[in-house]
């Protein structure tokens, strides 16, 4: 099984802006959806973005116009560019992806899961 794990987390000022990487062990060609998730402190976890093989990308709401997810499939490497940070977007980050895309309960069902990584935004 291909283990996802992030990097890129870290503190930074309001404003500010971060890359989070995602780095497969192997190929990611075969995912044909992935995405990035967040958990906050006493907070339910959160699907930030998605990004399809065919390159379409959904957000949610309160991120919108922030961040951009995209993926290098030569690389194997799932990004997610965060821009304008603000301190509510301080959670633990992590990738996620499905070799297809399968609906459970009305959300997307993802099989592989990194460990995830901080992303601390101070006010």
């Amino acid at each position: 099984q291909v283990q996802l794990v992030e990097s890129g987390g870290g503190l930074v000022e309001t404003g500010g802006s971060l890359r989070l990487s995602c780095a497969a062990s192997g190929s990611i060609f075969s995912f044909n959806i992935m995405a990035w998730y967040r958990q906050a402190p006493g907070k339910e976890r959160e699907r930030v973005a998605v990004i399809t093989s065919d390159g379409d990308t959904n957000y949610a709401d309160s991120v919108k116009g922030r961040f951009t997810i995209s993926r290098d499939n030569a690389k194997n490497t799932l990004y997610l560019q965060m821009n304008s940070l603000k301190p509510e977007d301080t959670a633990v980050y992590y990738c996620a992806a499905n070799s297809v895309i399968q609906i459970v309960a009305g959300n997307p069902y993802f099989g592989s899961w990194g460990q995830g990584t901080q992303v601390t935004v101070s006010s």
